[in-house]
């Protein structure tokens, strides 16, 4: 494995990178860092060239100091981690910039993966969800806003990790939370959003794409997954029993074994 920084406008970005064999690009989810694919990494690494990155405001990355972009965040690292195109899977808002970097330089992904994926525009393309997001959210916004960061964390435990975090996967999924807490208070507003927004574009995409998310996920990214499958022509979609959001933490083989059979059918 080899690691370094990518520099981006503002700053500089960490990745890891490792194996040989068709590229792999493992895009995190929110409120974690790139640590959430230590058990996935080198298992694909064992016959992929896999690249890891912590995004811009996690990890080891640096803070946005100004107007940024998750998309061409991404185009940096891989280009300075020498990966010209690979198959792109994040999960949650990793999920989204999936989506988004798919729609902006399809040249550079061969597959998409998107995993209980963000996806911006939803609402207006396809109506207002079933599930209540300002009810589910709101306590954590209004928590963060007092200043109450433990109160805040242990919220979105409850909404992200609800099969608990007594055990050791749900224990470290709440570490690697507990030591990005900074991000609550991030102004995410800097960061660029596509015009138009990506749910409107979906039938742009055209490489394999595969929706993924754990059969004990908040409802409304169930909801997010069936609107990708339903747009993007030929997408499969697959649920993992006994998950919740961070499937690849929850169910490490089953995700391997699910993902990998997709992305080496496709090279």
């Amino acid at each position: 494995m080899t690691e370094g920084r990518a520099p981006v406008d503002g700053g500089t970005l960490h990745y890891e990178v490792a194996g040989d064999g068709p590229g792999v690009v493992l895009v995190h989810p929110g409120l974690w860092d790139s640590r959430t694919w230590d058990v996935t990494f080198p298992v694909f690494a064992e016959r992929h060239r896999v690249l890891r990155y912590d995004m811009r405001g996690y990890g080891r990355s640096d803070r946005p100091t100004g107007a940024f972009s998750h998309v061409e965040d991404l185009r940096a690292v891989m280009e300075t981690a020498g990966i010209e195109r690979a198959a792109i899977v994040g999960n949650s808002i990793g999920g989204a910039v999936a989506i988004e970097f798919v729609l902006e330089h399809p040249e550079m992904a061969t597959a998409l993966v998107a995993i209980a994926p963000g996806l911006d525009g939803f609402i207006a393309t396809f109506g207002e969800p079933e599930f209540d997001w300002d009810t589910a959210e709101g306590p954590i916004e209004a928590a963060v806003e007092a200043g109450d960061l433990d109160r805040a964390l242990d919220l979105e435990m409850e909404l992200w990790a609800p099969l608990g975090t007594a055990d050791p996967a749900g224990a470290r999924i709440r570490q690697i939370a507990l030591e990005n807490v900074h991000e609550l208070q991030i102004d995410w507003s800097l960061s660029r959003r596509l015009d138009p927004r990506p749910a409107t574009r979906l039938g742009e995409i055209s490489v394999p794409t595969l929706g993924l998310i754990g059969s004990d996920d908040v409802p409304g990214s169930m909801e997010f997954v069936d609107a990708i499958v339903s747009q993007v022509s030929g997408a499969t979609k697959v649920v993992i029993e006994g998950a919740d959001h961070v499937v690849n933490m929850r169910q490490p083989e089953e995700f391997d074994r699910v993902v990998l059979g997709f992305i080496d059918g496709v090279a």
